[in-house]
Order: structure tokens, then sequence, then C-alpha cells
């Protein structure tokens, strides 16, 4: 697992995990806004927000996307 830079032509999607590097904690994507510059994340139950800058996207190579644990009933990661 590696943590990549958001490049200016990509978007976090609400519902996805990224790691906040000052606080060195993966948190929630709650809202992503590329005018205002900010994220709205979920950390140990409190919403915040921060500046782009300061979060990283979890970069998992197909791998170890494949060795996660599956979902027994539908069989889906």
């Amino acid at each position: 697992m590696n943590f990549i830079e958001i490049p200016e032509d990509d978007k976090v999607t609400p519902g996805e995990y990224i790691l906040h590097t000052p606080t060195n904690q993966v948190v929630l994507c709650g809202a992503f806004s590329r005018e205002r510059g900010d994220i709205r994340v979920l950390a140990r139950g409190k919403m915040f927000t921060d500046k782009i800058a300061n979060f990283k996207k979890i970069y998992m190579t197909r791998e170890e996307k494949r060795k996660q644990p599956r979902c027994r009933s539908c069989k889906k990661v």
C-alpha cells in the first residue's frame, strides 16, 4: 500500500478512505471541493475540514487488492 499526492486533475469521492498527513490517520471522505481547496472528512467520530494538500490517496496494486479478504455472501471486496 502506497500513499500518493492528490493530482490537480483527480478528485476524491465521498466514502473513499484517504490519509490525513498531519495526524497520520486514515479518514473517511465526506465532501471534496476543488473550488474551495478543501476536503471534509470523518475521523474519530467527528467531522473536520482541511486543505487538499494535507491529504494523500491510498494506492494499492492489483495484487494487494486481490489479497484482501472478500465478503462471503457476495464474494466482492
